[in-house]
């Protein structure tokens, strides 16, 4: 059986150093997505979508599979955050925060594969399955590095990535994070996230 590790093919991507803040040029990539708002700690929105998320990708995951001996490792999950009021984003304000989260599709999933995917979450009746959406996200010139740590300590790496944008260009769009670890089984201080800052 052909197995396909796409986070090893996109490894300047999904595996950089925490040593320094590196530019890299984002290609388009598919993603499954639902979008919510409110604190990620105790938004029962935030959960839900998370699960949604991940029996989609797991459902298209096994029935490639089954139909033609394809197997892939389905890809972490990742957030776009943000806030109408950035004040709040940055203050941390995290009741008012928005946010995308999404989980990368590899690109030998075909679109129907998906699509009946999203169906499978839907029919089991999730909370979030509803606003599940397959989308092609071109992020272009980005800044990103690996925190490691709890989240609660990005502040110092964010900040990093910022000023090496600000030395170069300038900030835009949304802050992106690729969450590398499994947090319910590994220990706060060795979680693993991208950071990742589109620039102008």
């Amino acid at each position: 059986m052909a197995r396909i590790d796409a986070k090893k093919d996109l490894g300047h991507l999904y595996l950089p150093s925490a040593q320094e803040v590196v530019e890299v040029d984002v290609p388009a990539l598919r993603f499954l997505m639902v979008d919510g708002r409110g604190d990620p700690d105790t938004a029962p929105a935030y959960a839900a979508a998370v699960q949604a998320l991940f029996t989609a990708s797991y459902s298209a995951r096994f029935a490639l599979k089954k139909r033609v001996a394809i197997d892939y490792a389905v890809m972490p999950l990742e957030g776009l955050w943000w806030s109408d009021d950035m004040s709040a984003f940055l203050e941390g304000d995290r009741a008012r925060w928005q946010w995308t989260l999404m989980v990368m599709q590899p690109a030998v999933v075909d679109d129907a594969t998906l699509q009946a995917g999203i169906a499978h979450a839907r029919a089991k009746g999730l909370d979030a399955a509803g606003g599940l959406r397959l989308e092609t996200f071109h992020e272009g010139r980005c800044a990103q590095v690996l925190h490691v740590g709890p989240f609660s300590d990005e502040g110092p790496t964010v900040r990093r990535v910022h000023d090496f944008i600000q030395a170069r260009s300038g900030l835009r769009g949304r802050h992106h994070e690729i969450y590398l670890s499994d947090v319910r089984r590994a220990a706060p201080a060795r979680w693993r996230t991208v950071i990742r800052q589109p620039m102008r």
